[in-house]
């Protein structure tokens, strides 16, 4: 795997990172451990993570083959004390199994679209930007935002915008699109914004950006990515040993409402209602290590604006069901 010559400290700010290690530490300084960082990224969390345990191994997952490369430079001095690894986090079960483990102690997700992937003009994942509609994380596969542009139907990219960006002109935009479409193709995150704005009232326009929802929609369609999370929570949460630690960090509701939904079932008693006793096989598999969702403080939110939309949500695995 080749490595960036980048300074990725230079690029990147990791969210929360104080807080991430706290949460991390009792799994992180056990003999032998093994922790999951299942959104790579720059290495930022990773890189703190094995600083702050000498004995820690650390396995790195990320689909963005140029995160990857960054991470590598960041993380060299660890030597084969971090192992990355080229895959979407909801295949981290044979992740971890590549990487010649059968379980870990302890996982983190840092979701949602990276520092990298904003900043990277040609990417097309910023409305402010001009750029070609890729939206892809992993750009060796896969259908671009250009392509769902061209080739959906008004009805899918309606419901695209409604359940992925949570927009309420989502069908006025989808017909603007399809309009817009039949005249030029739409290949270009300008051109997307002018017929965004073109198909929006003054008085929303005033209000909010409006390509904003439509640009998170379009990189969630893009990805799968609430489908992968769907499937890679519970798949980190079965991996974790006993005392082993979860720690994941939303940026936006939906993907928020599937952590809080999952932490929430794997924390709960199934014991019957009415059972007098609570029988060992029904305790709870996990308990929440955090009240609710915890956000960015005031001076980091000032300092990273990256973190102003944070939610964090954290659970230690209390019984083994194996």
């Amino acid at each position: 795997m080749t490595e960036d010559t980048r300074d990725p400290s230079e690029l990147h700010v990791p969210v929360l990172l104080d807080r991430c290690l706290e949460l991390l530490a009792p799994a992180a300084s056990r003999e032998g451990a093994v922790i999951v960082d299942a959104t790579l990224g720059m290495g930022g969390h990773s890189a703190a993570l094995l600083d702050a345990h000498p004995g820690l191994t650390l396995v790195g997952l990320d689909r963005d083959t140029e995160a990857l490369a960054l991470a590598g430079s960041r993380l060299a001095r660890f030597g084969d004390r971090a192992i990355r690894v080229h895959a979407v986090y909801d295949d981290i079960a044979d992740a971890v199994r590549r990487a010649g483990f059968s379980r870990i102690d302890g996982v983190l997700f840092d979701l949602g679209v990276s520092s990298l992937q904003l900043d990277e003009a040609d990417r097309g994942f910023a409305y402010a930007q001009d750029a070609p509609l890729d939206m892809r994380m992993d750009q060796s596969r896969g259908e671009t935002a250009a392509d769902v542009l061209k080739e959906a139907p008004e009805g899918r990219l309606r419901a695209i915008f409604e359940r992925y960006g949570e927009e309420p002109l989502a069908g006025r935009y989808a017909r603007a699109i399809i309009a817009a479409r039949e005249v030029t193709p739409i290949e270009r995150s300008g051109q997307l914004v002018e017929v965004l704005q073109q198909a929006t009232p003054a008085a929303v326009r005033d209000q909010r950006h409006p390509a904003k929802r439509v640009f998170q929609a379009l990189r969630i369609e893009v990805n799968g990515e609430l489908s992968v999370l769907e499937r890679a929570i519970p798949a980190a949460l079965d991996l974790l040993n006993m005392g082993g630690r979860a720690v994941i960090m939303s940026y936006q509701s939906l993907e928020d409402r599937l952590v809080k939904r999952e932490l929430a079932k794997r924390s709960k008693s199934t014991a019957p209602a009415g059972l007098p006793v609570e029988l060992p096989e029904h305790k709870p598999e996990f308990k929440l290590l955090t009240r609710g969702a915890e956000l960015a403080g005031d001076e980091e939110r000032a300092r990273n604006p990256r973190a102003i939309p944070v939610r964090l949500r954290a659970a230690e695995r209390t019984r083994d069901v194996r």
